[in-house]
């Protein structure tokens, strides 16, 4: 799969092309393991956080459910705010937990192979419905749970960053900018986000 995107990327564009020879193989890999319900909690976690103090606040999230390997929306609709914001969690981040449970209750947020049924802007227009959850965490399910080849997450930093090293620019361009660009990358945004990324590290 991945062959196929290289050799589509390398001839639709040269100075991707380049980064791509700098870089190596591809190697972004979907994360088959945990519910869409887990992806989106501890996306929520993360945010404005680094992944180690996440990381903190999730742990003391499970240990408030001795005996599960990561609470159900049933646990946690059923834990106190109080709770919640001894674990770590914001006042508003607590508002999207809630609000993730309970759309995964009703059905809003499906079960996984449910979850990939269903096209992209189908997910992105369902998921964008809960409090706290933006088009860029929805992004990044799509292209690291769900595997989905075609996404370009046009307001991420890196990404931006990325395109201005690689193609020497002199500021970050904006999201219509990049747009129209990675309309040479189609079928495969995903894995030129991912090698826009690597950029960063080559600087």
């Amino acid at each position: 799969m991945h062959r196929r995107a290289l050799d589509h990327l390398s001839a639709a564009d040269r100075t991707l092309a380049r980064l791509i020879q700098r870089v190596g193989p591809c190697k972004l890999r979907p994360q088959h393991d945990g519910s869409p319900f887990q992806s989106l909690v501890q996306a929520v976690a993360h945010q404005q956080l680094n992944g180690k103090a996440a990381n903190t606040i999730l742990s003391r999230l499970i240990a408030l459910h001795p005996g599960r390997d990561f609470p159900t929306p049933e646990d946690l609709l059923a834990t106190p705010d109080e709770k919640l914001r001894a674990a770590g969690f914001s006042r508003a981040k607590v508002a999207s937990l809630k609000d993730i449970a309970a759309k995964t209750a009703d059905g809003t947020v499906p079960d996984l192979p449910a979850l990939k049924k269903l096209p992209d802007l189908e997910i992105i227009e369902r998921l964008t419905t809960i409090r706290g959850v933006g088009q860029w965490t929805v992004e990044m399910m799509l292209i690291f749970k769900l595997g989905r080849m075609d996404v370009l997450p046009v307001h991420d930093y890196g990404v931006r960053k990325g395109f201005t090293l690689a193609y020497r620019k002199k500021d970050l361009p904006r999201p219509v900018e990049l747009v129209a660009h990675g309309e040479r990358w189609r079928p495969f945004r995903s894995v030129a986000s991912w090698y826009l990324w690597r950029a960063l590290e080559l600087k």
